[in-house]
């Protein structure tokens, strides 16, 4: 019998988009060949396979090519989704779609502002004060998912879900622009939601460091 060769994700291990297509990746119980990238010297087998030049991309068994970290995600899961990320508690799949859809349309831009003002000269009042201004948007959009989160520990019930996870990465990101100011600010059940995902063994798997890929090599095994 002839077996498929293993899937091929490009990663590269502090961008948020990345981690999210890991963390459904490990969770699935799926296995690839990973193959962790310098954004700075992307390699060409990678622009082969996607003009656009960004990581997450995954390269199905089949030669199907994935460039968007929430496909990743929902491809993984669709094959097997033994935590019910995919069945939430409360809502439906549309309700996190549209959540995780705020996160990566609104609170993302104020987040990229925010931790790299310097790169977004003479972009409205954020480029004046250090990116004060966008901080101040992304958090206003924080205070609800504190506010979301009420007697339930997870963004959408009992058990964490896909829009914990796809989120979780870009909150992470942005409380470590300014730790001590994330800390002071009133919103414990997001701090404690937080820690929880950072403290978890899930979060430990996906943040391996892995030598950068050398092409005409084979990637490492990932999970491992």
């Amino acid at each position: 019998m002839v077996t498929s060769p293993l899937p091929i994700l490009y990663s590269f291990r502090r961008c948020p988009y990345a981690i999210r297509a890991r963390l459904a990746i490990t969770v699935s119980g799926l296995s690839c060949e990973l193959r962790e990238v310098l954004l700075r010297d992307k390699p060409g087998a990678l622009l082969d396979v996607s003009p656009k030049a960004t990581v997450p991309v995954l390269v199905t068994g089949n030669s199907q090519v994935l460039e968007q970290s929430l496909d990743i995600m929902l491809w993984a899961l669709d094959q097997n989704d033994p935590q019910g990320w995919l069945s939430p508690a409360q809502r439906d799949l549309d309700a996190m779609l549209g959540l995780i859809t705020e996160c990566d349309d609104g609170f993302k831009p104020h987040l990229d502002r925010y931790k790299y003002p310097q790169r977004y000269a003479g972009d409205g009042p954020g480029a004046v004060d250090g990116g004060g201004a966008h901080r101040d948007a992304a958090a206003a959009w924080l205070y609800g998912l504190d506010a979301r989160l009420g007697p339930e520990p997870y963004l959408f019930g009992t058990h964490a879900t896909l829009a914990d996870m796809a989120i979780a990465p870009f909150v992470r990101q942005f409380a470590q622009v300014n730790a001590d100011w994330f800390g002071a600010q009133p919103w414990p059940k997001l701090q404690v939601w937080l820690q929880a995902w950072l403290d978890s063994e899930l979060f430990g798997k996906v943040m391996g460091k892995f030598p950068v890929w050398i092409p005409g090599t084979t990637g490492v095994r990932f999970p491992a």
